[in-house]
């Protein structure tokens, strides 16, 4: 649409990603493991949808707050080299970091420290000119950007990634309830996916609920119904399932954002999570525009 400058603003999720590849998981009590070289890598959930986003042709800035340390660096240098509209202040609690423990089958096992700052907020001048300029916008998770949905103009969609929610947690409920495309993994929900599902539609505004599970596809509900539908199979080898979860919802974005229906987006997505299964670090390498609709073609 010509009246909007940008198709997608991220808010928030920018991370550093130290990831050990280990011999298995549970990583068995040892004193000592050798491990291949331990790596340092772009990570967390908002770069991985704005980088995803970016791969596949949409106008993307993405708002954050990091600290002012070598971590915060390398977020700032990879996303300049690849051409990602990046605007941020700093946060005193540093940038936020996990520790990935991989497998040899590409599971992995995250500690993440989320530098959490009580009471902290993104300061409205960094994301408002965004924020009105924009078709679409994708809030992380983060505890200061749940104050950025007061600010959204009406009209404007919402989306956010809830991750591995149990359906309870209080934190993820400001994001569960005002987004219009809800993001969720089935990991804690057990034999209550349905009804978490249920419940994020009817007590908020979402008309669409997405529940990823990995190898098993994911559910979708939309228009009161629930649907399965089935994983893409992978285009290669499987070599790290971090960040599979943020290339789904960039595809699916794509997707939505292009006028597709559900079925396609659903599609979409899958398609570019299981791209990223095959591609060491969390978001190296996402798929790119031609190499996603050859692939669903």
């Amino acid at each position: 649409m010509t009246d909007h400058p940008l198709d997608v603003l991220v808010v928030g999720g920018a991370g550093v990603d130290t990831t050990v590849y280990v011999p298995e998981l549970p990583l068995p009590y040892a004193d000592t493991y050798a491990v291949p070289p331990v790596v340092d890598r772009i990570g967390n959930t908002g770069a991985g949808v704005a980088l995803g986003c970016h791969a596949l042709g949409l106008r993307v800035k993405f708002v954050d707050l990091i600290g002012d340390d070598p971590q915060g660096a390398l977020i700032r240098d990879h996303l300049a080299a690849r051409g990602v509209d990046f605007a941020h202040a700093l946060s005193e609690a540093g940038t936020r970091r996990s520790v990935l423990l991989v497998d040899p089958d590409g599971r992995r096992l995250s500690l993440f420290d989320p530098r959490v700052v009580p009471g902290q907020r993104m300061p409205r001048d960094l994301y408002l000119p965004a924020l009105r300029s924009a078709r679409h916008v994708h809030v992380s998770i983060v505890d200061f950007a749940r104050h950025v949905y007061a600010d959204i103009p009406d009209g404007t969609t919402v989306s956010t990634d809830l991750h591995d929610w149990d359906g309870e947690n209080p934190h993820h409920e400001d994001f569960a309830y005002s987004s219009d495309v809800v993001f969720l993994s089935a990991a804690k929900l057990g034999g209550r996916r349905e009804e978490v599902m249920r419940a994020i539609a009817e007590r908020g505004r979402a008309s669409v609920v997405v529940c990823t599970a990995g190898a098993e596809g994911c559910h979708v509900l939309a228009e009161g119904k629930v649907r399965g539908f089935p994983a893409e199979p992978l285009p290669g080898p499987v070599a790290d399932s971090n960040g599979a979860g943020d290339a789904f919802v960039s595809g699916f974005l794509y997707g939505r954002l292009a006028g597709r229906s559900l079925e396609e987006c659903v599609r979409l997505g899958a398609v570019a999570g299981a791209h990223a299964c095959t591609s060491e670090g969390t978001h190296e390498n996402p798929i790119a525009l031609d190499a996603l609709l050859g692939a669903v073609s």
